[in-house]
């Protein structure tokens, strides 16, 4: 009697994607779910593939064939296709059609995996609240550092640790502008031309170069890391460009690199998040990292010091991330958007500048004469900070010269308060800065 034929195993249901926004990363998207397409299938347990697009522009050229795909104008439109089973942003903005399109997607019960790190920290919880409610899920691995997979290390990786920090550099054109002041001894203004020149920094840079970039990662790391709803409003930033080449020689004299980091730790029962330019120690990782790669630590009570570093931009790494969280959802992987579920995100009150403790630098720049040392070191004395080191180089032929100090350990209010009375003083002549110390250890 002939054997039956064994039945063959139905083909898996692809993943229908609709993309929304062909810029660098969308186009990287295409590019990557098409060079690997075997070995996505093969991971994802299912094809993973792009049905429909939109962006702003049919006609521009973008490096990709895109006749395979609809083509819908309005964005908010793939997430009403029966086609679609998952939609993709990557148009970009807080508000605007981005977030229209992330309502709409998530109100439909369709998952949506967005790289929008400023719709995040602005809309974060809403879009939480609304992807847990209809059932589905709400992916932004490429949101913060690129191609690091930071966003999955603290959901899951870390997810039995209490965190008592979580830090790291969060932009690329900031650390590529300030490894190159370091390296070749340029100043601020000249390496953010050049870097502009280059594509390295957008013509308006502010958005990096204020801190507000950064902050907006931040703010998701915090949510990830203590359970508190992302909230941008709570973080204290300052930006780069009122650093000096003088700053990096004296940093690096003193044995630090300087760095912008975004930093959120618990000081007691509060949480501070701030976004600065620090000295960090080298003997710290961070101190290593250099050019436009991003760095993020998180310190944890069981885990210790966890270090996730790799790019943070760029068309294959964040198209990368973007993959990465599609194969998540193919597979069923599921859970709350920031770890812990929307209704539970707890906001903890905001470390005061009083609670925050630690080492400073300051840099004044004042006029070259007896007694300006002795009124400067006064209201130190007055604000009860005392001075760890204390340089003067060479005076300036404009009859000025530049003083740099390194406190104790002292409260951040006090550190600042004697700066904004030096800022008062006549013989200053110029805005003093102040940049905290990173500590070398947690």
């Amino acid at each position: 009697m002939p054997a039956s034929p064994v039945p063959l195993s139905p083909l898996p249901t692809p993943l229908n994607v609709g993309l929304a926004g062909l810029g660098t990363v969308g186009a990287g998207v295409i590019r990557l779910l098409a060079a690997n397409a075997d070995l996505v299938a093969a991971r994802a347990g299912r094809p993973i593939r792009v049905v429909a697009v939109s962006a702003r522009d049919r006609q521009r050229t973008r490096g990709v064939d895109l006749s395979g795909f609809a083509w819908e104008d309005d964005a908010t439109r793939l997430a009403a296709r029966a086609d679609v089973d998952l939609v993709v942003e990557l148009v970009g903005g807080a508000d605007g059609p981005a977030l229209t399109l992330a309502r709409a997607t998530l109100g439909a019960g369709k998952p949506l995996v967005t790289a929008n790190k400023a719709m995040l920290a602005h809309h974060g919880l809403e879009l939480a609240s609304l992807a847990e409610g209809t059932g589905t899920a709400l992916r932004f691995e490429a949101a913060v550092a690129g191609g690091i997979p930071v966003i999955k290390g603290l959901r899951e990786g870390a997810a039995a640790n209490r965190l008592s920090r979580v830090y790291g550099i969060l932009n690329g054109t900031c650390n590529y502008i300030l490894s190159r002041m370091a390296a070749e001894g340029l100043e601020f203004a000249d390496v953010l031309a050049d870097a502009q020149a280059q594509g390295f920094a957008e013509a308006d840079p502010g958005f990096d170069i204020d801190g507000v970039d950064a902050a907006h990662k931040l703010t998701l790391l915090s949510a990830l890391a203590f359970g508190t709803p992302p909230d941008l409003a709570r973080v204290q930033v300052e930006g780069i460009r009122h650093v000096r080449l003088a700053d990096v020689r004296q940093a690096e004299a003193l044995g630090y690199e300087i760095r912008l980091v975004g930093l959120s730790e618990r000081v007691g029962d509060a949480l501070a998040e701030r976004v600065a330019p620090c000295l960090v120690p080298r003997a710290h990782p961070l101190a290593s990292v250099t050019g436009p790669l991003n760095a993020v630590v998180a310190e944890g009570d069981f885990v210790g010091r966890l270090l996730f570093v790799g790019a943070g931009a760029g068309a294959g790494p964040t198209a990368s991330a973007v993959v990465a969280d599609l194969i998540a959802i193919a597979r069923g992987e599921s859970g709350p958007a920031f770890s812990t579920a929307a209704a539970a995100l707890v906001p903890l009150p905001v470390a005061s500048a009083a609670e925050r403790v630690g080492r400073y630098y300051l840099r004044l720049r004042v006029a070259d004469r007896p007694g300006v040392l002795a009124d400067l070191t006064a209201i130190l004395r007055d604000a009860g900070v005392s001075i760890e080191s204390l340089n003067q180089p060479a005076s300036g032929a404009d009859g000025t010269a530049l003083v740099v100090m390194v406190t104790h350990e002292c409260a951040e209010t006090a550190a600042r308060a004697a700066v904004v009375r030096m800022a008062e003083l006549s013989a200053v002549a110029e805005p003093p800065l102040i940049m905290p110390l990173l500590p070398t250890e947690g």
